[in-house]
């Protein structure tokens, strides 16, 4: 065996080897902790279906907001839960200004400043009685259809509040046609031209998303497949990236992330602005229930996965154990 001058595995041999050579690295800035600030409740609430993260009152979301920046995780995502009562068809609590997200946007502003990154959810199927993210409308045959104009309307409407708030970032979720120009225009119309868009470029109708439900309470019946996109397909992600990135996005996002691993690499081929990937519910879902099972090490599995979405392209990571993994990182 002598003859063999190639030995890949010689900068395998130790940890302080395969750190020196390591090709991807994590780094605690990379991630974006999501969150839940819920109404009415009287202290944090274990989401049965994700078990470690919370829906939270004010005072515990500034408390893991505080935890987070510790560890280095400057930016969280931030998602409103509203009592079942003041849900309505347009979802307008959510773009009220006493509405418990843009409360509750404020609450953290104030408390960070510009320290903390504070980036909202955008959209209303969090806060409609129908659980869609947008308006219903009924064609000439009497089918009931999610009105996309309607529905860019209240997002410039909802931005706008988000932004009056304090958020630094605003999230279009629904996978609207032209949301994101709507809302870039809406935003420098009123001055808000320091607000970056991050828009949800690549959402697929996927069933990884099913845990969340659980998290913000859905109400809804049916399914996204008319709006948001058709796990077959690539190319149809490419060109949402392209109109994004045209109508001003400041950052695109591949949601979710470990399923689509290979849209993310293209986007990220491609993309003149920096890529995003959302590890959602269902993934983190599947990783703790198994690890409580004995089925795998959660912890590493954890870190290999988060891993994996960096390597594929992503320079922000989505991720419900955000601050786990930074203080894995950190040591």
């Amino acid at each position: 065996m002598s003859e063999i001058t190639r030995r890949p595995r010689r900068l395998r041999q130790n940890p302080a080897m395969r750190e020196l050579t390591a090709e991807t690295r994590l780094h605690p800035a990379d991630f974006i902790l999501p969150l839940f600030i819920a109404d009415g409740l009287d202290s944090p609430r274990e989401i049965a279906s994700m078990p470690g993260v919370y829906q939270h009152t004010a005072d515990s979301l500034k408390t893991i907001c505080h935890d987070a920046l510790e560890v280095g995780v400057k930016c969280v995502d931030l998602f409103g839960v509203p009592r079942e009562e003041d849900k309505d068809a347009t979802g307008s609590v959510g773009i009220a200004e006493d509405g418990v997200l843009n409360v509750a946007l404020g609450q953290l502003r104030d408390e960070f400043g510009d320290d903390l990154l504070i980036m909202a959810d955008t959209c209303l199927d969090e806060f409609t009685d129908h659980g869609h993210c947008g308006v219903l409308a009924h064609d000439a045959r009497g089918n009931e259809y999610v009105d996309n104009d309607a529905t860019v309307e209240l997002y410039c409407d909802m931005a706008l509040a988000q932004a009056r708030a304090g958020a630094h970032i605003v999230s279009p979720s629904g996978m609207m046609d032209g949301q994101i120009g709507a809302i870039r225009a809406a935003l420098d119309r009123e001055g808000f031209t320091e607000v970056a868009i991050m828009a949800y470029s690549a959402k697929y109708a996927s069933k990884f998303f099913g845990p969340f439900r659980d998290a913000v309470g859905s109400s809804l019946k049916g399914d996204r497949r008319t709006y948001q996109q058709d796990p077959a397909n690539v190319r149809e992600s490419l060109l949402e990236v392209d109109l994004d990135v045209a109508e001003g996005a400041d950052f695109v996002m591949v949601k979710p992330a470990m399923p689509y691993l290979d849209v993310l690499a293209k986007v990220a081929e491609v993309s003149p602005v920096p890529v995003s990937a959302y590890q959602v519910s269902g993934e983190y879902a599947m990783l703790v229930a198994a690890g409580r099972n004995g089925w795998l090490d959660f912890e590493e599995s954890m870190m290999e996965a988060l891993t994996s979405i960096k390597r594929a392209g992503a320079e922000q990571i989505l991720t419900y154990y955000a601050i786990e993994a930074a203080k894995r990182i950190n040591g």
